[in-house]
């Protein structure tokens, strides 16, 4: 049976906030709605669910997110997810320049746990407190010329 990933679907505070967050670091809006009634109850298993919902796309085509802001039943606030936690971890983004994907990062308010490691040669990565407290991690492929 062929299987693909359609999309990574996230839970955020602010919709408008992670938009811009996501789309400054280069993704695109594919779609927004409000999505509520049978359907969406059945679906996403919660009574009474509606949401505001942003689709967005990467640069290539191949990634996306499905971000959700609840209007009801009422959001669960938690404590920021810890990158050693079991369950949904982090998205993460090959960028092409790590230094100016942090900058944008922090026009947002949003910085590395610790900064910028080093790994192999191969990859200069960091995770970034996003928002919502969504874990992003940023790569830049060094072997890239």
């Amino acid at each position: 049976m062929p299987i693909r990933l359609e999309n990574v679907g996230i839970a955020v505070r602010d919709l408008e906030a992670a938009i811009a967050f996501f789309t400054d670091l280069g993704l695109t809006v594919l779609g927004r709605d409000t999505v509520n009634g049978d359907w969406a109850d059945t679906a996403v298993g919660l009574d009474g669910n509606h949401a505001r919902i942003a689709l967005l796309q990467t640069p290539d085509g191949e990634g996306r997110l499905e971000l959700f802001e609840y209007i009801h039943p009422d959001a669960i606030e938690t404590e920021p997810t810890q990158p050693n936690e079991i369950g949904m971890h982090r998205v993460a983004f090959s960028v092409d320049d790590i230094d100016a994907a942090l900058e944008i990062a922090a026009r947002h308010g949003c910085h590395p746990l610790r900064g910028v490691a080093t790994y192999r040669d191969i990859y200069k990565l960091s995770y970034v407190r996003g928002p919502s407290g969504i874990l992003v991690m940023l790569a830049e492929d060094l072997t890239k010329t």
